[in-house]
């Protein structure tokens, strides 16, 4: 079986080196000419179904907002959950397998519910959080959460947890509650930019 030159952690280093590209392309002022071409999406999104009723029924985008806080509860208490359990500190008497493929389902599911929903509350205030640099913020945290999920825990875990390094599995536990509390706060401070 050919190996690849990056040795058995292929995955694990193009992901790193993604996250670095994007918060080193997010210093750059590479990131001023995107921002400013990405201008006329955002004043589209106003102009679209989602953004006309997001922005005239108040009620409705309420509704919305509290499916996407509902669906935030569901993720971060999943992360809490199957990281909790990787540290040993909480559901130690149940395998720790089914509790990180349990969590996973949930954050999965909680994921595409904040995905859906943010898209929709985007839409009704596009203007004003492409003006915000915190959501800018947001979308990094969240892309780099996204990637370390899928592309490094996820795999990760899915080995034999007996076999893996404890430090390792420790090391990945604590970032990933790093990475998702950054989401959630950078999350909070778009509403206290408003």
């Amino acid at each position: 079986m050919p190996t690849s030159i990056l040795g058995p952690y292929t995955r694990t280093i193009l992901t790193g080196a993604a996250i670095i590209g994007l918060l080193l392309f997010s210093f750059t002022y590479a990131r001023v000419s995107v921002w400013i071409e990405v201008q006329p999406f955002f004043e589209w999104m106003e102009t679209t179904w989602f953004g006309v009723i997001g922005k005239t029924w108040g009620a409705a985008f309420a509704f919305i907002e509290a499916i996407h806080l509902i669906g935030l509860a569901l993720l971060g208490g999943s992360v809490i959950v199957g990281e909790g359990r990787i540290l040993g500190f909480v559901f130690t008497d149940i395998p720790a397998r089914t509790i990180i493929d349990r969590a996973h389902k949930v954050f999965f599911w909680a994921l595409m519910t904040l995905l859906a929903t943010g898209v929709f509350m985007a839409c009704g205030v596009a203007m004003k959080i492409y003006y915000l640099p915190v959501y800018w913020y947001k979308m990094l945290a969240l892309g780099t959460g996204i990637l370390f999920h899928f592309c490094i825990r996820k795999p990760l875990l899915q080995r034999e947890l007996e076999k893996i390094n404890p430090w390792v599995t420790k090391a990945v536990a604590i970032s990933s509650l790093m990475i998702w509390f950054t989401v959630a706060a950078t999350g909070r401070w778009i509403g206290f930019s408003g």
